[in-house]
């Protein structure tokens, strides 16, 4: 039996599964209006289907994970499809860990929908098995990497309460100021999340398409002896090139929209061949997300935070409040373990030190720091209610960058886990 091929088709499934699953998450919510008088009963009934369809895509994906395990011989958690494919389960454990302790089916519009984006972006990246390099070749890799996902797992369930919280509890009918600030500001994370969603569009439509640039750049540098030395090196793009690389010549360009050229160049301070290359994709992601986001206010006619607002008011926001803690409660300590303690532990085994202030290690402690003065803000000065759940928020938007802007732009020791 060919076991990558079967992890492939598992893996698939469990996305259909858990897009099917959102789908009747949505139905449970948004049909109660539809229910004939028995609102609760439709929500319990969907709700339980979207449960049922949710767990089985839990089941494939856990199939996914370990029989590519048992294809490759080793752990699937050693670059970033791996490791975004794996967190993607992780949310979704932690999910179904949180509902069955408070049973609010409104909580899969949100985490259902996290899954969903981490595992596309997850398919971002070259899905081929690879044999692991020297550097992750340790059983420290299993402590290390599987904790600290969990952990960040229930952190991102955490987010999810939180942000349904202030959905919940903002005022979408008042002039007020702050009222008007809130609803600002929820309305940037909507936007930061469908921004997301034109990332993954963006990169699949393009690659689909067959669209290919290639840049050639060169650069000098001077040795110790002071010698100058030449250093060529080529790019490719797989979307059309908006910004190319600092200094460097175009060697080909599909045409796209009649334009084959790029439109402006990468500022000089940006070092790095792919640096435009990465510029040119967060560009991309961030037109293809506006164009999204601009239909959907055109469909709604409406900030999506009050197209949202009116599905959770039949909901305590303090029970909102109370999953998103615990959530944070849970995730918090079993983050301390895998992505600070078993790290420095695997640090000094494997390069001699415990810190040594690389970016994934910093930024690493920056969100344990954040999520310490979280709990204590909320434990020792009542931060409960909103203040909490923006915290929450601000949180979240760290991980993410711990997670993919560090992994992929700023260059460390941990820059193998973006191959």
């Amino acid at each position: 039996m060919n076991w990558l091929d079967f992890s492939s088709s598992a893996f698939i499934a469990a996305f259909f599964l858990y897009c099917f699953g959102f789908l009747f998450y949505v139905m449970a919510i948004a049909g109660r209006k539809w229910s004939h008088g028995d609102p609760a009963g439709h929500e319990r009934k969907w709700g339980r289907i979207a449960f049922i369809v949710s767990a089985l895509g839990l089941a494939a994906h856990l199939a996914f994970f370990f029989t590519r395990w048992i294809g490759q011989g080793h752990i699937p958690v050693s670059n970033m499809y791996e490791f975004m494919t794996f967190l993607g389960m992780a949310v979704m454990l932690a999910f179904v860990i949180i509902f069955l302790i408070y049973r609010k089916p409104i909580l899969g519009m949100f985490a259902l929908p996290l899954v969903i984006i981490i595992i596309a972006y997850a398919s971002v990246f070259p899905q081929e098995s690879q044999p692991l390099i020297p550097a992750l070749n340790s059983y420290w890799l299993k402590i290390h990497v599987t904790t600290a996902a969990l952990g960040e797992a229930f952190l991102a369930v955490g987010f999810a309460a939180g942000l349904l919280h202030l959905l919940r509890t903002i005022d979408y009918a008042s002039d007020a100021k702050n009222a008007r600030r809130e609803r600002f500001w929820i309305e940037v994370t909507m936007f930061m999340l469908i921004v997301a969603v034109g990332f993954i569009i963006s990169v699949f439509s393009f690659r689909m398409a067959g669209y290919e640039a290639e840049f050639r750049q060169e650069t000098a540098d001077v040795t110790q002896a002071g010698e100058a030395v030449s250093n060529v090196e080529t790019v490719r793009y797989t979307m059309p090139p908006i910004v190319q690389p600092f200094n460097s010549e175009l060697l080909h360009a599909d045409a796209f929209l009649g334009v084959d050229k790029p439109l402006l160049e990468a500022p000089s301070w940006m070092n790095g061949i792919n640096a435009g290359r990465k510029l040119n994709t967060v560009i991309w992601s961030l037109l293809t997300g506006a164009i999204l986001y601009g239909l959907l206010r055109l469909a709604f006619r409406k900030q999506l935070g009050a197209v949202i607002h009116p599905m959770t008011t039949d909901i305590d926001p303090d029970d909102l409040d109370e999953i998103s803690y615990r959530a944070i409660a849970i995730g918090f300590p079993i983050f301390t373990l895998g992505a600070l303690i078993f790290a420095m532990i695997w640090a000094q085994i494997a390069w001699s030190r415990f810190w040594g202030w690389d970016p994934k290690e910093v930024w690493a402690l920056i969100t344990w720091l954040f999520y310490s003065a979280y709990l204590h803000l909320r434990l020792s000065r009542g931060w409960h209610g909103k203040r909490s759940s923006w915290l929450t928020v601000i949180g979240f938007v760290i991980i993410m960058f711990t997670l993919i802007g560090v992994n992929l732009v700023i260059a460390g020791l941990h820059s193998y886990a973006g191959v």
